[in-house]
């Protein structure tokens, strides 16, 4: 019997982003927003295999957050793809003044654009505005939107690097909510889309990456299960499975008969 040796190389280590010299490889980002603890965020960032660091400002000060310093005690941050987040921001205004700090203070110009209206929602026309002016000033952009293809497209045409949207409502667990719009976007775009908010578990995170998404963004799940750790590491696991599912090329659903 022949033995037939396998090429296979597991697709978490492929980049599938690339923004000048910063490479995305891990299929799976972690906010780190809501933690008040180093040390877990230390290991929430190690056990999902995290190579992304979220790091934010609250222009309107109304929201605290972990010390740089404290977190660089902690963790070898130099390890990690520095990102920003407008993710406090309640309006385009907001927004750019955040990137402007995070520019200023910290060198930042990859930017994962929120804006979002009082009731936690992304407002897309405020992003697309947002996405032109900072797109000018040379920022490297992952702009939050509902899933809307024309506001998906509009959004590629600007030149952003990546494209994330929401699934269900932020922090509420529900998952894809309705998966048509966002299939539509993954079919449409040509740039990577990530799939986030409301992602409460990991088959939801399985079934974002089976769909096509690039990657997935988790965070409320994570702080709100009775074992953080553990849900990190099904996470992780749920985001190779997914899409080594989707590239397998999965069996089409059979006819009844």
């Amino acid at each position: 019997m022949t033995t037939h040796r396998s090429s296979f190389s597991p697709p978490p280590g492929d980049p599938w982003l690339t923004i000048g010299e910063h490479t995305f490889r891990s299929r799976l980002i972690v906010g780190i927003e809501q933690y008040d603890s180093v040390s877990v965020v230390r290991d929430v960032l190690t056990i999902t295999g995290a190579d992304v660091f979220i790091t934010t400002v609250d222009p309107d000060n109304r929201r605290s957050s972990l010390l740089l310093s404290d977190l660089d005690n902690a963790i070898d941050l130099d390890r990690f793809v520095w990102i920003g987040t407008t993710s406090f921001s309640r309006s385009k205004d907001s927004a750019l003044r955040t990137a402007a700090i995070l520019r200023d203070s910290l060198g930042i110009r990859i930017l994962k654009l929120d804006v979002r209206g009082e009731n936690n929602v992304p407002d897309n026309r405020q992003t697309l505005e947002a996405a032109h002016e900072l797109r000018a000033d040379g920022w490297a952009l992952m702009p939050f939107i509902l899933p809307d293809v024309e506001m998906a497209m509009a959004l590629q045409a600007a030149g952003c690097e990546a494209l994330r949207v929401m699934a269900s409502p932020v922090g509420s667990g529900r998952g894809i909510a309705d998966p048509g719009p966002i299939q539509e976007i993954i079919d449409a775009a040509s740039i990577p889309v990530i799939v986030e908010g409301g992602l409460g578990s990991a088959k939801h995170v399985a079934l974002a990456m089976e769909m096509g998404a690039a990657a997935t963004l988790v965070n409320t799940a994570l702080v709100q299960a009775k074992d953080p750790m553990k849900m990190a590491l099904s996470m992780r696991y749920a985001a190779t499975a997914g899409r080594l599912a989707y590239e397998s090329g999965p069996m089409p659903e059979a006819v009844a008969v």
